[in-house]
């Protein structure tokens, strides 16, 4: 049994580890933090989890939590964990980061769109393993320090991989149009977030330089050996949770629908959460609450372009849902463990 605690507990992402981890059969919730709310039942802050939650939210003491916990997840902002996450492996924990501190493995990168010094290099460089498991999985079993990936990340790179790693088609020229339901933009009280200012509303926002295009940006050149710079347009839906991707590229000369298929068919027909779907399309309404992705793409013969569109729900697998899959990964769990349940539809 692994004793897990939580840093951060109070927003929408610590609320979803909380639910999701309630019912997985070899962890046991420990503690759960939030400075803003030290005494605090969790069943006053998250309604949803009394009952079931029989903990008070605790303000953060590293000796504390190394004497009670094995892992711990950080659901802070940037700049938060890498102030804590030293002092946490240097007790013998286990840290996944839900936040972005570890997810760009150049320093220098970090500051130009975080606009922060990275004070935790030597960690960030030697331990810190891309938390997305169908792509890193081996490294993400023999590390203590997993980033999670971002929300807007896990839906795109997951569509693109196939073709990319294969050169079927090009990066360059790659558009990204994402959209997500407001949860995405966290639990603190916003003016534009309010019900009236979004109710019967869609609007693009942070473009250009949206920070998650680092990231995308950072992956796929790992996996093509070159660097590309893409275009990404983030929107928000007037929904709680889910987010829909549709990512155009440039096809590459000779490539047909069969091709394709069997490079989704190859990477993903064996991966628990990822659905590649040939004759329907994907929905947020078919993900919402799940740990799954789905993904359909098309070619456009006209303009010889690739379209992939896919879904998550941004609070599981495009965060809560996926960061269990990395512990279930770390301490050798069959990797459904906990997370192995269908959206929730109509």
């Amino acid at each position: 049994m692994v004793k897990i605690g939580i840093i951060g507990a109070s927003g929408y992402t610590g609320g979803e580890l909380m639910r999701l981890l309630i019912s997985h059969p070899e962890a046991k919730l420990e503690l759960v933090t939030s400075r803003s709310n030290v005494g605090v039942k969790v069943g006053e802050l998250f309604p949803g989890l009394n009952k079931l939650v029989d903990l008070r939210f605790e303000d953060v003491d590293v000796d504390e939590i190394g004497k009670r916990c094995d892992l711990v997840f950080t659901a802070v902002p940037h700049g938060t964990s890498m102030k804590v996450v030293p002092d946490l492996l240097n007790a013998g924990l286990k840290v996944i980061d839900l936040g972005a501190d570890y997810r760009l493995k150049d320093p220098v990168e970090y500051k130009a769109w975080y606009h922060l010094e990275h004070e935790d290099v030597s960690n960030l460089t030697k331990y810190a393993v891309y938390g997305l498991p169908e792509l890193y999985r081996n490294e993400i079993k023999d590390t203590p320090l997993v980033a999670n990936p971002g929300c807007y990340p896990t839906s795109v790179l997951l569509g693109v991989v196939p073709l990319l790693k294969r050169n079927l088609a090009d990066a360059r020229g790659m558009i990204v149009d994402s959209k997500s339901g407001v949860s995405g933009a966290g639990r603190k009280e916003k003016p534009d977030l309010h019900f009236p200012e979004l109710h019967g509303n869609f609007k693009a926002y942070s473009f250009p330089g949206h920070r998650h295009t680092s990231e995308m940006e950072g992956v796929i050149s790992q996996i093509t050996g070159e660097h590309f710079r893409i275009t990404f347009t983030p929107h928000l839906l007037p929904i709680a949770r889910g987010i829909l991707s549709t990512i155009y590229l440039p096809l590459k000369d000779g490539v047909g629908v069969e091709e394709i298929n069997a490079a989704y068919d190859e990477d993903y027909s064996h991966e628990p959460f990822v659905r590649f779907l040939k004759d329907s399309t994907p929905q947020t309404k078919n993900v919402f609450g799940s740990n799954f992705c789905d993904i359909a793409v098309k070619i456009d013969t006209r303009t010889n372009r690739v379209i992939v569109v896919s879904a998550i729900d941004n609070l599981v697998k495009g965060a809560s849902g996926q960061a269990i899959q990395n512990m279930n990964i770390m301490y050798g769990f069959e990797e459904t463990l906990g997370l192995r349940f269908a959206g929730i539809t109509p």
